[in-house]
């Protein structure tokens, strides 16, 4: 199994950047996919951008060219390089690992993300 920790979380002003972090833990080549969610007050938990292990990428149509997933695979640590930030970004911020054969998810705690006017 893996553990996954988030961290970078803070307040911003619109139009300002933020680098989140995710630091996976464990049996961490049995990773299929890393992911980034988020959660704002109120609604569901949406999707904001998928990392393969083969380094593929994809993004949620609303953060597409702001936001970018990379991976340092040296310290199995996600980013989510966030620019362009707008208030409609604040959310808790999940970092999650599809792992194994059976594709079980692992969560993070969350961090964060205020994005202020």
């Amino acid at each position: 199994q893996v553990q996954v920790v988030e961290s970078g979380g803070d307040l911003v002003q619109a139009g300002g950047s933020l680098r989140l972090s995710c630091s996976a833990s464990g049996m961490t080549y049995r990773i299929n996919k890393m992911y980034w969610y988020r959660q704002a007050p109120g609604k569901q938990r949406e999707m904001v951008a998928v990392l393969s292990n083969t380094a593929l990428a994809r993004y949620a149509d609303f953060v597409k060219g702001r936001f970018t997933i990379s991976r340092d695979n040296t310290k199995y640590t996600v980013y989510l390089q966030m620019n362009s930030l707008k208030p409609d970004d604040t959310a808790v911020y999940y970092c999650k690992a599809d792992y194994g054969a059976l594709h079980r998810d692992y969560w993070g705690q969350g961090t964060q993300v205020t994005v202020s006017s």
